[in-house]
């Protein structure tokens, strides 16, 4: 398959993480993102990036668990969130390429452990650790959408801890909004 058609569906992806943010409903804003995750674990398997693709996987199921955490009381479990690394960890090891399998390992891992806080803190501070791991995975593997679109996801990050303040992010009134867990809570 040409390069330009591999790299082209990773900026498609970008456009769907792009789009997702002027959707009114928070349902359509998740299934673009959702839709552009997948696209994503298309591209990294073309590129032969398998424990990036799979670490997506596990990633959109965690995300479409935390999104049912106040349906399914189950997931609101760290034994939960302990069975999403351990499968984490297991497709990791099943697809084993050297360290810089450690970086979709280390940036799932990470934010999965931050998601299930309830403390805008905490989660972002995991994102500030994932992201970086995101982004070299991407750059290494050459998937220049996969750099774009963590590019921003950075960038926003650092721009709400500047826009809130990193101490008032410990503020009870960022609590409840940040983590699905505290929203089912």
């Amino acid at each position: 398959m040409s390069g330009y058609i591999v790299q082209g569906i990773g900026f498609v992806a970008v456009a769907f993480f792009i789009l997702s943010y002027q959707m009114k409903s928070n349902r359509l804003l998740f299934l673009f993102q959702l839709i552009g995750c997948s696209i994503f674990v298309v591209q990294f398997g073309i590129l032969g990036a398998y424990t990036g693709a799979l670490s997506l996987l596990i990633n959109i199921l965690r995300n479409v668990l935390l999104l049912k955490a106040n349906v399914w009381i189950w997931v609101r479990s760290k034994k939960t969130m302990i069975g999403i690394l351990v499968l984490l960890a297991a497709f990791t090891v099943w697809t084993w390429d050297g360290w810089i399998s450690l970086l979709p390992f280390a940036s799932v891992g990470v934010t999965t452990v931050g998601y299930w806080t309830d403390n805008a803190q905490k989660i972002r501070l995991s994102q500030l650790m994932g992201s970086p791991c995101t982004l070299l995975y991407d750059v290494l593997i050459h998937s220049w959408g996969g750099v774009l679109s963590e590019s921003i996801t950075l960038v926003s990050i650092i721009v709400s801890i500047i826009r809130f303040g990193w101490k008032n992010l410990n503020d009870d009134r960022f609590k409840n909004t940040e983590s699905p867990l505290a929203k089912a809570a």
